[in-house]
Formats: structure tokens, C-alpha cells, sequence
């Protein structure tokens, strides 16, 4: 602005963001922004609808846009016949925060994007596919003066346009919904009636032992889960006190957002503060996965593993309460400008072995053998003291030998999942010793591995490999750590998380290993080969996908039979 003595006014001389479109993410989640647009600058994407109608009407597009009908990935053998698909959307600049991944056409890329249900939307070019997972933000058209818009295909149900299904194929989907429907509501009804009465008073519950024992002394009905060969007799809670203690799930209570739903803060009235996990209901997880995730974290005793204090299923509502973590989760420090530093030398080495020792236990010396899936910083949480548990057990799984397993089932987080489970469905104890490489890496450096961009690196993995082949491994350091840290101390950990992220399951150490390595001030370690994802020859071969079925599935677990050691 500038001041115009002659008029007494200001003159506008400069502005930014020039157009509405150029403001990040004004449109919200899977909406798309469009400046040349007559009757507003927002529209959803096709097969998506506002999120809240009132506020999209009244110009306030913030909230963006959700699905009409839900994916129906993983269900192999539908009622209707069909399946999920895709739907071309051109002339448009991509959204943020891809990842890549070799193909060698637009049919496997959309198979790769198929495969997993996190994966929104694909695009496909020169043998590149990228893919997104989760929301898509900062959509918008080019201006009139901007020809950088590009295609990308959009993933949607079966029923949606492009996609719609016989009527005769309809009313048997109608009816076998219905059928399942009616079933399912009568057992919750079931089981509601049966616990509502008998719910424990969170707010009088004394947690004082909970925290430290999972052994509790709870009446017959509140033994949730029985059995022959397992038993989990965990605290239910009512969902008024569950309420209650959160402020009514206030906004001023809730934590963060999580993939599975909300989390709050509660607190009893003797003082006791908890983490009150709400699934939302268009989350995806559902009975199986809620009883999954009880069931392996308290059956299992780890000072690394967070745990479950007790949960509350009435009527819709299924909610878990865990203890309360005030640092919240890593990557709430790990990827914020402002907070990195907080992150010193010191608590980073604590944090890398805590979740190493913690892996440990749950491949070698739990009662069950335990592959996590989803290993990532938002799941490792931190108590006042800043020691890491690891949380969210939502997608393990449960082994009862040294072997790998194949599944349809593909869960996860993108740049964390090895390759073998990524675009084979193949895991192992080997896989979540790919995901803490990653890890690993990522809190030396303070950079995440998606969404990382370096001009001749197509991930932090391949980064972090350039600079190790040039024996410049130093410079991965996160610049806020100390200048005077021992280069070969640093060197030790890139070493190891270069190890751990290699290409071939084979070629990885077993959890055991790594614990060995970070606590063995002398050990020799063996050079690490080229890691996964780190360019697009790598030893994954786009061939991979081929003849591969086109399922999918949701984000949840298939239970194998729970063997003890």
C-alpha cells in the first residue's frame, strides 16, 4: 500500500494471493478451486459432495468434501458384481504430497492404486506412477494464463457414474444388505442391552493400577472377550462417563485426528487423565479391528507399548481409552519448524532405541508374535518424560512362526510399507524392520520421506543413499542437533537405517540385530546395498504388478489363530 498525499488515500500497490485459487487448500479436502468459475470457486470432485452443506452454501469451503458412497475395497466377492474404479479428472494442477512408484503403464499404476485402500487417486506418465493416499488437497484448475494442468485418475465406487450397476444386480445387493443389515443390528442390539446397565463410571474408576497392570478384577459381564484359548478382561465404560470426562467431546478436549477417528482428552474426577480414542463411523474400522486392537495391547507388557485402559461399545459408539500421553505423538515435534529443536541429540538416541526395544518385544518376547504394519511417526507417542510408545494396533497382525504371509489385505502408510508388502502383499517381522529404517531416518534428519523433495532424490531413502555413496553422510544431520556430534556416532545410525531399508527382505537384520547394533559402541557393521523406492530402477521391477488381482481391502486385519510362545 502506499499514500497518496494528494487524495489523503491508500493506493494499492502490491497484493498476494492474487486469485482466491492461490490460497492453499481454500476448497478443503477433495474439493477443487476454479477462478474462472461463474457460479462460485468451489466444486467437489466427482462422486464427492460437501462435507457440510450449510457452511459450503454460505461460502465457507474450508471443510471440503466428503465421499457419496464408500469404496468397497477388499470385498472380493460382491453382492453387485462390481468393483471400485476410476474416473479421469483433466486439466488440473496436482494435489500436494505424492509418492512414486515404478510402472511400466496406466493400467498398473491403477492397479497399485487399487491394491491399497488408502490410496485416493493415480497418475500415470513416462513410467512414472504416482499415487496419493488419504485427502487430496490444494486442488484447483490453471488460470487462463497457465497451461501446467494435468490429468489424474480418481478413485470411486462401484455405484458412482461410469460405474453404475444392473437393476437386477441392484436389488440383490439391496437385499443381502438389508439381510446383513438387520442381522447386524440385532446382535449390537444385543450386546447393548446387555451392557448398558453394567458399564463402569469413568469418572470414578480408579486408573491408579490400570496403568501399570492390565489384571483387573472386573464382574462377569464385563469380561468382554472369552474363549477357549483367550481370555481379555478389560473395563467397560459408559458412554455417559465416557462423555462426561471429555467435556461432551469438546473441541477444547480433542487431541488430533487419527485414521480411525478422533481423540480427546479425558479426566476422571479423582484427577486421572486418559486418551479417549472415538472411532468415527466412516472410519472403516469396525468389530473386528476394535476387538484386534484390545485384544493384542492388553495381552501385551512393554514400557515402549501404550496401553489400553479400557473402552466403551454402546448402541454406534465403540471407543477406547488408553493412557493419556501429554507430548502427544513424534512427528507432532519431528516436522515442525518451531518444535524440531526441542528434539535434541539425546531425546532423538532415546526415542530410536525405545521403539527398537519396543519392536523387539512384540516379534521375539511377547506371549504372541506381533508384525505391526503401521509403524510410523504419528504412532509413536511420547509420555511428560519424552519416552516413545508405540500405538495403534488396529492393523496387526498375529504370527505363530518365524515364515511370511501373503494377503490381499494391504494397510498401511505410504513410504513406510516395504516393497515386497507394498506391491506383493508379502510381510514379515522384515517389514516392520523396513518401517523403523524409515523411521529412523527420518528423526536424524527431521525430514519425512513423503513429501520430501531433492532434485536428484526421489525420497529422503534416496537421499540419504546419494549422500552416503558420496561419503557425505553428515549432511543428512538435522541442522538443529549439536555441530559437535562425533561424526562417526551419526554415520553408526544412517549405517543402520540404511541397513534396515534395503530392497531385499533377506538382506535386513531382525529387530534383534538393530538393538545389537545401537547398543554396541564397537560393533562392525556390514555396507548397506541401494534401498528401496530410492529411484525407479531399482531392483523392484515394474513386472510386479502384473497378473496380480485387483483387490483390495479396508483398514483393518485378518486374524490368523493367536498362538502362545
Amino acid at each position: 500500500m502506499t499514500w497518496l498525499d494528494s487524495s489523503h488515500q491508500w493506493n494499492l500497490f502490491w497484493a498476494q494471493p492474487k486469485t482466491q485459487c492461490e490460497v492453499y487448500a481454500s476448497c478443503g479436502a477433495f474439493g477443487i478451486c476454479d477462478d474462472n468459475a461463474v457460479d462460485g470457486f468451489c466444486e467437489c470432485l466427482p462422486g464427492f459432495e460437501p462435507a457440510s452443506p450449510n457452511n459450503w452454501n454460505s461460502g465457507d469451503t474450508s471443510g471440503g468434501c466428503v465421499r457419496k458412497a464408500d469404496l468397497q475395497c477388499g470385498n472380493t466377492t460382491r453382492a453387485n458384481g462390481e468393483r471400485d474404479q476410476f474416473r479421469q479428472v483433466s486439466n488440473v494442477i496436482l494435489p500436494d504430497y505424492p509418492l512414486t512408484l515404478p510402472a511400466r503403464s496406466a493400467k498398473e499404476c491403477k492397479s497399485a492404486c487399487l491394491n491399497n485402500c488408502s490410496c485416493s487417486a493415480c497418475a500415470y506418465d513416462r513410467e512414472t506412477c504416482t499415487v496419493w493416499s488419504g485427502d487430496l488437497l490444494n486442488l484447483r484448475h490453471p488460470s487462463d494464463d497457465n497451461s501446467n494442468g494435468q490429468d489424474f485418475y480418481l478413485k470411486l465406487a462401484a455405484s458412482e457414474p461410469n460405474g453404475r450397476v444392473s437393476s437386477s444386480k441392484w436389488k440383490v445387493w439391496l437385499i443381502v444388505t438389508l439381510a446383513i443389515s438387520l442381522t447386524s443390528a440385532f446382535v449390537i442390539w444385543g450386546i447393548w442391552r446387555k451392557l448398558r446397565r453394567k458399564g463402569e463410571n469413568l469418572l470414578l474408576f480408579d486408573l491408579s493400577n490400570s496403568s501399570e497392570d492390565t489384571n483387573y478384577e472386573l464382574s462377569e459381564a464385563n469380561k468382554l472377550w472369552r474363549g477357549e484359548k483367550k481370555e481379555v478382561d478389560l473395563p467397560m465404560f459408559s458412554f455417559a462417563s465416557v462423555s462426561a470426562a471429555t467435556n461432551n467431546f469438546s473441541i477444547e478436549n480433542k487431541l488430533g485426528e487419527g485414521g480411525f477417528g478422533p481423540v480427546y482428552k479425558g479426566k476422571s474426577q479423582k484427577g486421572y487423565e486418559v486418551a479417549v480414542k472415538r472411532l468415527s463411523k466412516r472410519s472403516g474400522q469396525g468389530w473386528e479391528e476394535l476387538k484386534n486392537e484390545v485384544m493384542l495391547i492388553a495381552k501385551l507388557q512393554h514400557k515402549n507399548l501404550v496401553k489400553v485402559l479400557g473402552c466403551c461399545i454402546e448402541q454406534d459408539e465403540k471407543i477406547l481409552i488408553y493412557e493419556y500421553m501429554p507430548n502427544k505423538s513424534l512427528d507432532f515435534f519431528l516436522f515442525d519448524p518451531a518444535k524440531h529443536g526441542i528434539l535434541n541429540w539425546k531425546t532423538r538416541v532415546h526415542i530410536i532405541e525405545g521403539v527398537a526395544q519396543g519392536l523387539l518385544y512384540l516379534h521375539q518376547y511377547s506371549r504372541l508374535k506381533i508384525i505391526h504394519r503401521d509403524l510410523k511417526a504419528s504412532n509413536i507417542l511420547l509420555d511428560k518424560d519424552m519416552n516413545p510408545k508405540i500405538s495403534d494396533f488396529g492393523m496387526a497382525r498375529i504370527f505363530g512362526s518365524n515364515e511370511s504371509k501373503a494377503t490381499n489385505h494391504i494397510v498401511g502408510t505410504y513410504g513406510y510399507m516395504s516393497p515386497e508388502y507394498a506391491l506383493e502383499g508379502l510381510f514379515s517381522t522384515k517389514s516392520d524392520v523396513f518401517s523403523f529404517g524409515v523411521l529412523l531416518l527420518e528423526i536424524l534428519s527431521g525430514k519425512k520421506n513423503t513429501g520430501f523433495y531433492q532434485s536428484d532424490s526421489l525420497n529422503l531413502l534416496g537421499y540419504a543413499w546419494d549422500l552416503w555413496k558420496d561419503s557425505r553422510g553428515q549432511e543428512l544431520m538435522d541442522p538443529v542437533l549439536e555441530e559437535t556430534l562425533p561424526r562417526h556416532i551419526l554415520l553408526k545410525y544412517i549405517n543402520i537405517g540404511l541397513l534396515c531399508v534395503q530392497e531385499s527382505a533377506d538382506d535386513r537384520p531382525t529387530m534383534s540385530d538393530v538393538v545389537s547394533m545401537l547398543g554396541n559402541e564397537s560393533v562392525h557393521l556390514p555396507s548397506p546395498k541401494q534401498p528401496a523406492f530410492s529411484n525407479l530402477r531399482s531392483g523392484v521391477e515394474p513386472h510386479i504388478f502384473q497378473n496380480r488381482p485387483e483387490i483390495c481391502s479396508l483398514n483393518g486385519v485378518t486374524l490368523s489363530i493367536m498362538e502362545a510362545r
